[in-house]
């Protein structure tokens, strides 16, 4: 009698966790899908990597990923130049204390370009695609919209990847519609720690090939423009 009591009672922990984590997510997809419930601040940043008037933002994504370097040949010998293919990570809400992933940042072929971006198209761009709805947004940083880290409190951490505006170059619809990404007009990178390069590795010829992944953290914050 005791062995079933005891399974009783661990069945029971065991329901309340799953049920408690299913409310997380479910929580986490009526909030992160339901933009204009959204109330996110715009955050205060330089004008360089400012979005234009009539933009606000309507969600914030903390990242955690890898910036790709590769070896390449250079004057010196060689160097770490940023590995334009292997940006990844994946960015969280936090939702009653539980850290819920609700897009998934990669490379990938702009399917569905803006008609103003020039042709020929990149191979890729850099992508953020929704972990509810599977909308997609892509996005290029704008020339020289970059600030580097530790010269504003936006971006405030010496030795880490630089702070970003990104444009959007195109949008997609989740496969059954989904439409969350869709509306961002730009991207804003910020509070960036870690993701440089390695100080050594890349020196002579004979490195030259070498790739790394450096883990790094940011704030991914997403504009949409006045309705």
């Amino acid at each position: 009698m005791r062995y079933n009591v005891d399974c009783q009672f661990h069945t029971a922990g065991g329901a309340r966790r799953l049920f408690a984590a299913l409310l997380v997510l479910g929580c986490a997809f009526g909030t992160a899908t339901n933009a204009e419930a959204q109330h996110v601040a715009s955050p205060k940043t330089p004008i360089l990597i400012t979005p234009p008037e009539g933009n606000t933002a309507f969600l914030l994504g903390r990242a955690t990923g890898t910036q790709g370097y590769v070896c390449l040949p250079a004057s010196t010998g060689a160097s770490w130049t940023v590995n334009s293919a292997r940006p990844e990570a994946t960015l969280f809400q936090t939702f009653f204390g539980k850290d819920v992933q609700i897009i998934t940042h990669f490379l990938s072929p702009n399917t569905n370009p803006k008609d103003s971006v020039p042709r020929p198209l990149p191979f890729g761009n850099a992508t953020w695609q929704s972990s509810f709805d599977s909308s997609k947004v892509w996005a290029q940083v704008l020339h020289g919209n970059a600030i580097p880290a530790g010269s504003d409190p936006s971006c405030p951490n010496d030795g880490a990847i630089a702070c970003l505006l990104l444009e959007t170059v195109g949008t997609e619809q989740g496969p059954a519609g989904g439409k969350l990404l869709t509306q961002t007009t730009f991207i804003q990178r910020l509070n960036t720690k870690g993701g440089t390069a390695p100080a050594d590795g890349c020196t002579s010829a004979a490195d030259v090939g070498k790739q790394t992944l450096v883990p790094y953290t940011a704030d991914y914050w997403f504009f949409r423009g006045a309705k």
